[in-house]
């Protein structure tokens, strides 16, 4: 395990209280493009995606091995994880969203939309109504290397949300470019979604049966483009750049930056007190305490069933 001297450049002063340890640890290399980290607090492991080698990994935070989880993975991307404990992923390779149950079988939640595949499923997170929401741009059938090369059926890159109790499927998002990591603000009345061919993230305000207003943008890269994204308890936005991580106070401001020898595709929080951030970068899996934590999200709807095809999720 390689360590590297974990850099907090300070840009705003209220980026001072955000720091952790010393040295960020480099858990694991030898991937093509990681990607798409989940972490399962019983278990305390990582799932994340080896897109370009058609794997998912499995790191073990107690013994520290990486071992193959799945392979082939139908080139899976992004994944996070539901409020019953189960991996809800976006495939590239066969184009649709699926969760993985207890037993191991897989089920397919969503592959298409009035009738037509999707381009790619990119990232996912879920609301306490139990919906799905996930972005779909073309990286996945552009070329051959993260999945087939395809010609979209849909014509554009949309972000949706998905039902997975009755399987409806409805955009909610349709003037992005190449929309891409997203993520909700912890009482869930806010969606933050990154266009990384625009290279910024936009503010959407979330409404009664999940319409989006507003859309704005609430922040610009300024070193390569956005992709993952994620918040703390202190209401943070953490966006995955090519220079590290890119913070951002609720206001807007950029307000510092956890820099990273590679470009990071994307991360998330975990261990047992949610510190931890796993951060998927180029060949590489690091991680590093710091004394922030995860955004805490409300409970599952208990007016919705847990049982039946669908069954229940939420963010992760």
């Amino acid at each position: 395990m390689d360590r590297v001297k974990a850099r907090f450049e300070v840009l705003d002063e209220r980026f001072r209280r955000c720091n952790g340890d010393e040295w960020m640890e480099r858990l694991w290399t030898g991937g093509r493009w990681t990607e798409g980290p989940a972490y399962f607090a019983a278990g305390r492991y990582l799932v994340f995606s080896d897109i370009p080698n058609d794997r998912m990994l499995r790191y073990d935070e107690l013994t520290g091995a990486v071992g193959v989880f799945r392979q082939p993975s139908d080139y899976a991307n992004g994944h996070t994880v539901d409020r019953a404990g189960r991996l809800v992923s976006c495939e590239h390779g066969t184009r649709r969203v699926t969760r993985t149950e207890h037993d191991g079988s897989v089920t397919v939640l969503a592959e298409r939309v009035d009738g037509k595949r999707f381009n790619s499923p990119n990232d996912i997170v879920e609301h306490s109504d139990g919906s799905l929401w996930f972005t779909d741009p073309s990286y996945g059938i552009d070329t051959d290397y993260e999945g087939y090369r395809a010609e979209s059926e849909i014509g554009a890159c949309h972000v949706y949300r998905l039902d997975p109790a009755t399987g409806d499927v409805r955009v909610v998002a349709d003037d992005f470019e190449r929309p891409n990591g997203l993520a909700f603000s912890a009482d869930e009345r806010t969606l933050y979604v990154v266009d990384t061919r625009r290279k910024h993230l936009r503010r959407f305000a979330v409404g009664a049966g999940g319409a989006l207003s507003g859309g704005e943008v609430f922040g610009t890269c300024d070193n390569g483009s956005f992709d993952g994204v994620r918040l703390d308890d202190g209401g943070r936005i953490w966006v995955a750049a090519h220079d590290g991580l890119h913070c951002f106070d609720p206001d807007g401001t950029l307000i510092g930056k956890l820099l990273v020898p590679e470009v990071v595709a994307n991360f998330t929080f975990g261990g047992r007190r949610r510190n931890d951030l796993y951060i998927c970068a180029s060949s590489s899996l690091y991680s590093i305490r710091v004394n922030v934590q995860a955004a805490r999200y409300p409970a599952t709807s208990a007016t919705r069933s847990a049982g039946g095809p669908g069954g229940t999720s939420t963010s992760s």
